[in-house]
């Protein structure tokens, strides 16, 4: 029988009381958890989550793209994309078209889902200008960095 032995390490603090896990998978679902919160205040004015404009967002970025690549392009399974395009397509953001092979779904943005990114994204912008004040010049170009880095990375290694 075989049993695993953790060795205990000391949990460290940073000035806010945040633990150090020492699993990278806890500390940037953490992280994200976290971000995703102050973008959702943020973009709560606007009638919007930050999930939905961050699809909003890769649609207006890579025009009609497939459902496969968009879910490539951000790193979601299959399932938890199509429950979210589900929940567009339902608000009238998104249409979904067959693409040349009949088994592909194009997407696209609707006029009315053109609408709602403009009108969302002053508060995304100002999500976006608090956390890199938080952050400073040189956090911001790290983090942005580092998770580019770290998604590419863990995809393809």
């Amino acid at each position: 029988m075989y049993i695993h032995t953790m060795k205990q390490q000391t949990p460290r603090n940073d000035r806010n009381g945040i633990i150090s896990l020492p699993c990278a998978c806890a500390n940037l679902r953490r992280a994200a958890r976290i971000v995703t919160q102050r973008y959702d205040r943020e973009l709560q004015p606007a009638g919007i989550k930050a999930t939905q404009f961050t699809l909003l967002q890769a649609l207006v970025t890579a025009g009609n793209i497939s459902q496969g690549r968009l879910g490539d392009l951000l790193g979601l399974d299959s399932t938890t994309l199509t429950r979210t395009l589900a929940l567009l397509r339902g608000k009238g953001w998104i249409q979904a078209q067959p693409g040349e092979d009949r088994r592909e779904l194009r997407l696209t943005l609707t006029a009315e889902g053109k609408r709602m990114y403009r009108s969302a994204l002053h508060h995304w912008q100002s999500a976006q200008r608090r956390l890199r004040k938080v952050l400073g010049e040189a956090g911001w170009h790290q983090i942005m960095d580092s998770t580019i880095r770290t998604a590419s990375r863990a995809q393809h290694g």
